[in-house]
C-alpha cells in the first residue's frame, strides 16, 4: 500500500516534470518579489535574479534525471529481451 502511495510522488514523463518546474517557478517568482519589498534596490534584484536562478538549475536536473531514468529502463528492457 505504501508502495502504491509512494508511486504517486515519482516524475514518470515529461509532462509531469513541466508541470513541477512550473510550480517550483511560481513559488520562486512569489518569493523574489517579496524579496524585492523587503529589499529595495540592488540586493533584492540580486535576491530575485537567484530565485530565478535557482529554479533553472532545478529544472535542468530534473529534465537531467527523468532522461537517465527512462535511458536505463530502455537498457534494461534490452537487455533482458536476448536470450
Amino acid at each position: 500500500m505504501l508502495r502504491k502511495i509512494g508511486r504517486l510522488f515519482v516524475i514518470k514523463n515529461k509532462w509531469e516534470a513541466y508541470l513541477v518546474i512550473y510550480a517550483l517557478a511560481v513559488g520562486a517568482m512569489s518569493r523574489g518579489s517579496h524579496y524585492l519589498e523587503q529589499y529595495p534596490g540592488v540586493f533584492g534584484w540580486l535576491l530575485f535574479a537567484a530565485c530565478s536562478g535557482a529554479v533553472f538549475l532545478a529544472g535542468a536536473k530534473i529534465l537531467d534525471c527523468l532522461r537517465y531514468e527512462q535511458e536505463r529502463k530502455a537498457a534494461e528492457a534490452v537487455g533482458t529481451s536476448q536470450p
